[in-house]
């Protein structure tokens, strides 16, 4: 049985799973997620041992893009001038780790 709680899909595969067994398992599981992260899914099964496995899945908050040139901490460059256009255009840019590859 599926529900959507919150705009959390919570499945549990389990014998007459309610929604208010779905709401205690999505309340487990935000406990134990870290802010600003948001469950995106939850899957509630028996295991062979006559446990609970709840296993969640769980995204970032998107972010935008932000650039240091010369002193200026922007997101785009739609209404930047020519001349900063171009000395973003020349500017050395580093591989991953600090080092120039």
């Amino acid at each position: 049985m599926t529900f959507v709680i919150d705009g959390v899909k919570v499945t549990g595969k389990l014998e007459d799973f309610t929604r208010e067994e779905a709401a205690g398992y999505l309340e487990y599981c935000r406990e134990r997620i870290a802010e600003p992260f948001a469950l995106k899914e939850i899957t509630v099964k028996l295991c062979d041992d006559g446990k609970v496995d709840v296993e969640y899945e769980a995204g970032g908050v998107k972010f935008e893009r932000i650039r240091r040139i010369t002193g200026y901490l922007v997101g785009t460059t739609d209404r930047w001038n020519d001349s900063k256009k171009a000395e973003e255009r020349d500017r050395v840019k580093h591989g991953v780790g600090g080092y120039a590859d």
